[in-house]
């Protein structure tokens, strides 16, 4: 939520969390001048000051927020609002004329020598822009003649402490608290092992007080929380939270198990500190031995800051830590004195936030998918609720025992996390919503027969957490799952292949959805029995009648008016045009395609073929692991046969043990090597053609490859990698021979330089592959 740093511009027109719309009777905020009724107005004002109190006191004290960041900004921004379209009844203790924060009284209060403030936010990059230009145009500005630079900063989502060091020796810790005083926790930052207790070097103020924030590291977190998950114990709710609450243990050998961080970013007092520069500041701080983040850059121009702010958009999880925007700063520190301050924020700086990834919605029922490889899947059905640009309304759940970990019931007001292009995931329940509300909630029962064909639900071998449907061949639903991943970008890439087309090839229609919302039952017909007959339907097939047969294949279509749904569905073709008087049913262009594209797909790659078949585990890595090493089908099929195939597969690079005993299972089954033998007569390609040109000169190396590079595909610089005999990886570590380095890099460059591992850049990266190691030998490193 960061309500420590709450001041966005105006917005009209917001609506208020948790109250009902205003054809429902809630009183709307208007211009200066309206009829609002006084009276309305001012009850209005005073319960959305109670609300933001109640919901600071939530965040900052119990670390248990009630509402999700984006719907506490939206209440803080109605706030504003009527303040500011009405100045005449602010009150003085509202909310806007606080930095933000509590202090709880469980720990002892610290006045800081300096007050911490909080950030003037803004929502949009065009709120950026116009900050920026004002700050700009400042008179005093001008009349100084001052060049102003901006140092941009990623704005970690964890909790901000001030240190106090005497002499270098930290003295104290204590959280931002209301700005003037917080909270003592020194004991537990103690425990913070990169937090150094005596600065290094001699150059330190003889008082100063350091600023940073606390916080979890993303893979630390997920780590972690796996673990508490395997203790069948509740995992936490989010990094920022984690922090938070792991600061404020009553005992520091609790605080001590936790993954803590901690990067500094300012200073508050700094006796006889001589600088000129924030940015020149960091450097003394990490000569001090302090932890300076690596996350930061000084610009000239507001149009690199809007750069910073959409490559670190684009990237945010490849960082080492959660951000929920980017710190504006002048860099100047002559500019920020005669820039100054208001009551609450600075006017030297401000917080561009990117859109909520998460938020909270209710959880309306969990029902359960089931994968192509059986594998059954809990996921939660809510209230539709717009979340990192996308409106979701489903969210995995996983297993059924993460599901007990999380302790989520049918019912519950839930916490929703979609990052980037991840799955939306059910982060677990606002536990402080369940008062009052227990007769409403209804735990969740895993079933026990499958929901498509009905067979009975069981893990597929001892000890294994998951449960599955162990009716591959003729369960409706996991066929349907596979068609549309042999039609992905993994596999065969077939664009006309979608979900919704392979549903309509296997199951047809389900039942009416008017009456059976969430059933996947088929009540048919579709066309394909099993995946064997896909290329049946490819436009090189001289029999057609599968082909034909589309044209009785019908899709539940929700029937329009004037542009929108009407709430009623009809039964519709999917693959042919409806007749009409004057024109006969025939393929549409969409199916037209399908035909083509199947066509040309037969002529893809081996290692397509192999992960289109919907092996256990077998996917893009270990496909073309295998192609490369035996470059035909029939030589994988001749390898799994022979004796000691399990350790000669186990041995090779993307392979291993669990994807040699899963390839070996496979194929032992007889209808799977049907598929492989249909889809061959069909014309599928089973056979890489071996370019003898192409050395193997990356055996036995390890290259990452990170960033944007212009003229290769992410998936184009591994194939190149593999077929080279080299290992295309995912993470840095000492034992990476290279890292390529494209645009927007981010953290694994970081770590690259770290290690001194050899960077190399597209071109370095074209003189790799096409000579080896020899040709980049003393090229200067693009990361240095």
């Amino acid at each position: 939520m960061n309500p420590e740093e709450p001041t966005p511009n105006p917005v009209p027109n917001l609506p208020v969390p948790g109250t009902a719309p205003a054809s429902a009777g809630t009183q709307t905020v208007e211009a200066p001048g309206s009829a609002v009724p006084e009276d309305a107005l001012r009850q209005e004002y005073q319960q959305l000051i109670d609300e933001v109190r109640k919901h600071r006191a939530a965040y900052y004290l119990e670390d248990a927020p009630l509402v999700s960041d984006a719907e506490f900004d939206l209440l803080y921004s109605r706030l504003e609002l009527i303040e500011a379209q009405h100045p005449a009844i602010v009150a003085n203790d509202s909310p806007t004329q606080e930095v933000g924060g509590e202090v709880s009284a469980a720990f002892s209060p610290v006045e800081h020598l300096s007050r911490m403030y909080s950030l003037e936010d803004v929502f949009s990059l065009e709120e950026v822009t116009a900050w920026g230009r004002k700050t700009e145009a400042n008179a005093a500005l001008r009349a100084a003649g001052h060049e102003l630079k901006w140092l941009c900063e990623v704005k970690i989502d964890g909790l901000a402490v001030n240190l106090l060091y005497r002499h270098g020796k930290l003295v104290r810790a204590a959280t931002r608290g209301d700005g003037a005083t917080g909270e003592d926790v020194t004991h537990n930052v103690l425990t913070i092992k990169v937090i150094p207790t005596q600065l290094a070097g001699e150059d330190w103020p003889e008082e100063v007080e350091v600023r940073g924030e606390i916080f979890i590291p993303s893979a630390d977190f997920t780590s972690y929380n796996e673990a508490l998950i395997e203790a069948g114990k509740a995992p936490l709710a989010n990094p920022r939270n984690a922090a938070a609450g792991s600061l404020r243990q009553k005992d520091p050998a609790e605080t001590a198990k936790r993954p803590l961080k901690m990067f500094v970013h300012g200073f508050g007092v700094r006796q006889g500190l001589e600088a000129k520069t924030q940015s020149e500041t960091y450097g003394l701080m990490e000569s001090w031995g302090l932890p300076v983040s690596p996350y930061s850059r000084v610009v000239g121009t507001l149009d690199e800051v809007l750069s910073f702010i959409k490559d670190n958009g684009e990237h945010r999880h490849d960082l080492l830590h959660e951000i929920d925007g980017i710190v504006v700063k002048a860099d100047s520190f002559e500019i920020q004195r005669n820039l100054g301050f208001t009551s609450r924020v600075p006017r030297w700086a401000v917080a561009y936030k990117y859109p909520p990834e998460e938020v909270n919605t209710v959880l309306r029922d969990i029902q359960v998918q089931v994968g192509r490889t059986g594998r059954v899947t809990p996921f939660g059905i809510m209230d539709p609720v717009l979340v990192a640009g996308s409106t979701v309304n489903r969210a995995t759940l996983h297993n059924q025992d993460v599901v007990k970990a999380k302790g989520v019931m049918i019912g519950d007001t839930v916490i929703l996390r979609k990052a980037g292009d991840v799955i939306p995931e059910i982060v677990g329940p606002v536990m402080a919503l369940r008062a009052g509300n227990e007769e409403n909630l209804h735990e969740f029962i895993m079933p026990t027969h499958c929901p498509s064909c009905g067979e009975p639900l069981a893990p597929a071998k001892e000890g294994d957490v998951d449960i599955r449907c162990n009716n591959a061949r003729s369960c409706p639903i996991q066929l349907t799952e596979r068609v549309a991943h042999l039609g992905g970008r993994g596999a065969f890439d077939i664009e006309a292949l979608g979900y919704e087309a392979a549903q309509a090839l296997t199951i047809g229609h389900g039942p009416d959805p008017e009456q059976n919302h969430g059933v996947i039952t088929p009540a048919g017909p579709g066309t394909l029995r099993n995946e064997s007959q896909v290329f049946d339907l490819a436009a090189g097939n001289p029999d057609a009648t599968l082909r034909q047969a589309l044209a009785e294949v019908k899709v539940w279509r929700e029937i329009r008016s004037k542009g929108s749904g009407t709430g009623k569905f009809a039964l519709v073709p999917y693959f042919y045009s409806k007749a009409t008087a004057k024109k006969e049913s025939g393929p549409t262009k969409t199916t037209l395609k399908l035909f083509d594209e199947l066509e040309k797909a037969k002529t893809k790659d081996l290692w397509r073929v192999l992960v289109a078949l919907s092996i256990r585990h077998v996917g893009p890595t270990a496909s073309r692991a295998l192609a490369n090493r035996y470059g035909s089908m029939v030589a994988i099929i001749e390898a799994i046969g022979a004796a000691g195939a399990r350790e000669a597969l186990a041995e090779i690079d993307g392979v291993g043990a669990i994807i040699a005993d899963a390839l070996i299972e496979w194929f032992q089954i007889d209808w799977h090597q049907e598929i492989i033998a249909a889809w061959s007569a069909a014309g599928v390609r089973m056979q890489d053609e071996q370019d003898e040109s192409i050395l193997k000169h990356l055996a036995g190396m390890s290259i990452v490859v990170t960033g944007t590079l212009p003229t290769y595909s992410r998936d184009a610089a591994k194939e190149a990698i593999i077929i080279r005999g080299g290992k295309a990886a995912g993470s840095v570590s000492k034992n990476t021979s290279y890292l390529v380095a494209g645009e927007a890099a981010g953290s694994k460059l970081d770590k690259a330089v770290a290690l001194g591992v050899p960077v190399l850049d597209e071109e370095g990266f074209d003189l790799l592959l096409a000579s080896g190691p020899e040709s980049v030998e003393g090229r200067p490193n693009p990361g240095a």
